[in-house]
């Protein structure tokens, strides 16, 4: 009996119409390498990415929509959001993909510390601004995350934006572990209406990650170390082909977290649910959705 690859549609899974998914930070990384891998199975991919330049490259590329929106201003993600729900009465897939590492601690225009803001604060929001169209699509709503959450991350809610213990690696584990908490989080909330979610780490991805930033990882990013420990994004990308391309609940479980297509041991945080709930209700307020 022929096998299918294991991030292949199931015969019985085939939608009946090209599948619509969005993808953040589509422009370089996994997000583009996942862009081409969904487009080549014909999936109608609507690219969002921070670059108007790159962005417009990979479209022009995959002949693909593509939107900008830079999520250190959350003005703008309220932007795209009404923009999607407008040309997108169907969602099937949503890839918070979008992120990074900074430098030293700065405080966006919206009043948050940027490593949560751009990490967490707006795929929270843009997430919550899209409900209504991914519950009524059934949608798979998919996170990418990192080891770091357990390497780096110790959430306090009562210094979320971190003005006490600031570091690059800290701040950036603990917004990889809201993603996480927010992934469990969604599907305790939203799992009844047909929401799926997960959360996955790509593994360590040869990419521009950590360019600008004073922390110790630009140096396997960026130096010659790169070509022992990193792989190719398009390798990085498989675990998100696959969660979307499979059925949870069947393939995968709603709300966990994932590395290499496996549920993955992660910060003990991670299993909080006081705390998942507590974080989702204080981003909620931050931002301004409701709870």
């Amino acid at each position: 009996m022929t096998q299918l690859p294991a991030d292949a549609h199931r015969p019985g899974d085939q939608p009946t119409r090209p599948r619509t998914i969005i993808i953040t930070g589509a422009s370089d990384g996994i997000g583009a390498a996942a862009a081409r891998r969904f487009s080549a199975q014909n999936d109608r991919v609507v690219l969002v990415g921070r670059s108007p330049e790159k962005t417009a490259a990979i479209a022009r590329e995959l002949g693909a929509d593509h939107y900008t929106a830079d999520f250190s201003r959350l003005d703008e993600v309220r932007d795209l959001a009404a923009t999607l729900n407008s040309a997108y009465p169907q969602i099937d897939v949503l890839a918070n993909n979008a992120g990074g590492i900074m430098s030293e601690r700065e405080v966006t225009t919206d009043g948050f510390e940027k490593t949560l803001q751009v990490n967490h604060l707006a795929p929270f929001l843009l997430t919550n601004l899209l409900m209504d169209t991914l519950v009524a699509s059934q949608a798979k709503v998919i996170t990418t995350a990192s080891v770091a959450a357990k390497l780096f991350g110790n959430l306090d809610l009562d210094d979320l934006q971190l003005e006490n213990r600031y570091s690059p690696n800290k701040a950036y584990g603990d917004a990889k572990l809201a993603n996480i908490l927010f992934a469990s989080e969604l599907d305790r909330r939203f799992s009844p209406h047909g929401i799926s979610s997960a959360s996955f780490h790509p593994g360590t991805v040869a990419t521009s990650f950590a360019a600008d930033s004073t922390s110790a990882m630009r140096f396997i990013y960026h130096t010659p170390l790169k070509h022992l420990v990193l792989v190719s994004p398009d390798k990085g990308a498989n675990t998100l082909l696959w969660l979307a391309n499979t059925t949870p609940g069947v393939d995968w479980k709603s709300g966990a977290f994932y590395t290499k297509r496996a549920i993955a041991a992660t910060n003990p945080q991670a299993g909080d649910a006081a705390l998942a709930a507590r974080l989702w209700d204080l981003s909620a307020e931050l931002v301004g959705v409701a709870r």
